[in-house]
């Protein structure tokens, strides 16, 4: 999992967040072990059992474990304050989940938080198919498709996070693992929105490769071409305006820089893009050195 700072301020903000100052609110992000439970270092100072993630030590067989149906849901009471601010940056929840389509890298969450309150205030369980995002309403339902290898599954979103760079989506342990996103931490994913009254819609995928609906046992996910991972500076309508962004990224020699040319609701766009990259970690180094050159804060694409 990634690395997130400032644990009190962030337990602070979702706390806002949930609206409920004498209850607990969901977990903030810390760097993730990926074997199994050990005792830590030094007593834990938060909230938590654990001073860092973990995973159980057997893993459990995914296909025995239903995915959720989706269904219309209210909207919960908790978890849903729009905008919110969490670790200085500002986020606003969206109406709904339908129509979302959102590419990007997916990380996970395991055995330090399960049974911890998520957002809305139920119960993090990581044997569930269940996720954490910055801006989906609380609860609704998306089908997380790995771009790699066509594996995907149905979650239900009930928590707020990940509060760090360069991710859209934290997974339960579960999910992760039928996604493809444990053991190796991260991935590069679609998160596509599902509506309860047309759930097969979620079955589509953007051009570059299909998706079997079905992700359970016997499903036949179809491997597609390693997407490119780029990390985005920004998108300019004024062409001058992009070439400057380019230049301060090209002087700064941190790899190769493009400005894309793109239709963005019937507006022309120039993006300035770095990349393409060879992995989630090298993203992950070069975002403080882009955050450096003040071009505001980069964000990744990912492209077939």
């Amino acid at each position: 999992m990634s690395v997130c700072a400032a644990r009190l301020g962030c337990v602070l903000a979702l706390l806002m967040l949930a609206g409920c100052w004498h209850r607990p609110a969901t977990r903030p992000h810390e760097p993730a072990a990926t074997g199994s439970a050990a005792p830590p270092s030094a007593p834990p100072s938060g909230r938590y059992a654990q001073e860092r993630d973990s995973t159980p030590s057997e893993i459990p067989d995914v296909n025995k474990i239903p995915e959720p149906v989706p269904k219309d849901e209210p909207h919960s009471q908790y978890g849903n304050k729009s905008p919110y601010s969490v670790l200085g940056e500002t986020y606003r929840v969206l109406p709904s989940c339908k129509d979302y389509v959102e590419r990007g890298i997916a990380s996970w969450y395991g055995n330090k938080f399960h049974g911890y309150t998520t957002s809305n205030f139920e119960k993090y369980d990581m044997y569930a198919y269940s996720a954490a995002s910055k801006t989906l309403p609380l609860p609704c339902y998306v089908r997380v498709t790995n771009l790699e290898t066509g594996h995907s599954a149905v979650v239900r979103v009930n928590d707020r996070g990940p509060f760090v760079a360069n991710r859209i989506i934290d997974l339960s342990y579960v999910a992760a693992i039928k996604v493809g996103v444990w053991p190796k931490g991260t991935a590069m994913v679609e998160v596509r929105g599902i509506d309860p009254a047309h759930p097969q819609a979620s079955a589509e995928r953007a051009p570059g490769g299909a998706v079997s609906s079905r992700s359970g046992a016997g499903a036949t996910p179809q491997k597609t071409p390693k997407p490119a991972l780029y990390l985005q500076l920004g998108a300019f309508a004024d062409a001058a305006n992009a070439e400057r962004a380019a230049d301060r990224v090209r002087a700064a020699r941190l790899g190769e820089v493009h400005v894309v040319e793109a239709q963005v609701n019937g507006r022309a766009l120039r993006r300035v893009r770095l990349g393409p990259l060879r992995d989630v970690d090298e993203a992950d180094r070069l975002t403080p050195k882009l955050r450096a050159l003040g071009l505001g804060e980069p964000r990744v694409a990912v492209d077939d």
